[in-house]
């Protein structure tokens, strides 16, 4: 079983200044509820029970928002509004929420190294919660964990994008193993598109096994200077340890102005046929 989930929210969201100078991007709302609670009942439908967030000094307010407020809850106690927090106060008595700061901003695989205290030596899951991802049945990481359960390594989540994107992203090559899963032979970290081997991206889920942290703490800085978990986890592939997973279900890169309004339109457009 994959019980916990690690979610690396220390980053400051530059892209979306100002708000973020003062409210944690995952804390951005698509309607009502804010990204990172998306992300929690993704984690929360794939079976994990123990939320591991990877944060900083600046990211009090998604400690906050996991915690009771008995003043807002006497507030609107007896009233129409308390079915509002009803869905938010299950998830927060139902899971385990830990938290550790990163003490400074070193990639994403450096971020994931931090949470071992919060890991220890078991297969965990991770989720960026920039990637909205939707599905109408099985969430993509309970997707992935059902494969997890079959093959027992490392799993990424993948999709198709356009080649002249390859260099936002990190990009796989692989054998096909069955439809949509390839057992990784290459991982290239934001190559050029004409330097890239696919058009396959990895997207913000993955299942990761413990020895991933081991790897971490000897891989030497990459693109950009930071710690990248992609070049962690291609000594895994090198090993035959890895696969990609093309899943089911639609992904929205909130990271990015146009994917956040795309999402808001899409959750707008379905509670209106709700």
């Amino acid at each position: 079983m994959i019980n916990k989930c690690l979610f690396p929210v220390a980053g400051f969201g530059t892209r979306f200044l100002p708000v973020t100078k003062s409210v944690p991007k995952e804390m951005l709302p698509i309607l009502t509820k804010p990204l990172i609670e998306y992300a929690v009942e993704e984690a929360i439908d794939a079976g994990c029970s123990t939320m591991a967030m990877v944060t900083s000094r600046y990211k009090k307010a998604i400690e906050d928002y996991f915690d009771n407020n008995s003043d807002v809850n006497n507030l609107i106690k007896g009233s129409s509004k308390e079915k509002l927090l009803e869905p938010l106060n299950d998830i927060v008595s139902r899971c385990n929420f830990t938290f550790i700061r990163q003490k400074s901003m070193r990639g994403l695989g450096d971020a994931i190294l931090t949470g071992y205290p919060l890991i220890g030596n078991e297969p965990f899951a991770v989720i960026l919660p920039d990637d909205l991802c939707y599905n109408s049945d099985d969430s993509v990481l309970k997707q992935m964990v059902k494969l997890y359960d079959k093959y027992k390594c490392t799993i990424l989540a993948i999709m198709e994008i356009p080649r002249e994107h390859t260099n936002r992203y990190g990009i796989v090559d692989g054998e096909l193993l069955e439809d949509n899963i390839y057992k990784v032979t290459n991982m290239v970290e934001k190559p050029k598109p004409q330097d890239a081997p696919t058009n396959l991206s990895i997207i913000g889920r993955y299942i990761l096994t413990p020895d991933i942290f081991d790897i971490i703490k000897n891989i030497k800085p990459g693109v950009g200077g930071e710690i990248q978990i992609t070049d962690a986890i291609m000594q895994q592939a090198k090993e035959g340890r890895v696969i990609a997973y093309k899943f089911r279900g639609q992904r929205f890169d909130c990271g990015q102005l146009d994917g956040y309004m795309e999402a808001s339109n899409f959750f707008y457009n379905k509670l209106k046929e709700d």
